[in-house]
């Protein structure tokens, strides 16, 4: 099922704060707890806190119910439907970049030589 507007808005908003980013790539490694994510950052876990609930909002990490622990994991559908919509530009570009280097490609063909002679 292709993304919503929605989605891809809230997956991009989320993704655009490098310490989202970090906490996703920490995720990706297996899931942590609020405090294990706290550790790398010179940060409060309230301020962590909002950053996974931003996170938590856009669909990209869900929270664990163990006994005392609720441990933070990354769920991959969000990530995967804006790699998708990505995906079909990069095809755009891809198609562009190969027209134009077909034209750079005819246009050095007609390019004079020039005589070295003097």
């Amino acid at each position: 099922m292709p993304a919503t507007a929605s989605q891809l808005d809230l997956t991009f908003a989320a993704l655009a704060d490098p310490t989202r980013r970090a906490i996703l790539a920490r995720l990706a490694q297996g899931e942590a707890t609020v405090n294990e994510l706290v550790e790398p950052f010179d940060m409060s876990q309230p301020a962590i806190s909002k950053h996974i609930k931003v996170l938590e909002n856009a669909g990209l990490v869900s929270r664990g119910k163990d006994a005392q622990r609720r441990p933070v994991k990354i769920e991959a559908a969000p990530m995967a439907e804006a790699v998708g919509w990505l995906e079909t530009y990069r095809k755009f570009w891809e198609t562009s970049y190969g027209r134009l280097d077909s034209l750079l490609a005819q246009l050095q063909s007609f390019t004079p030589k020039t005589d070295d002679k003097n």
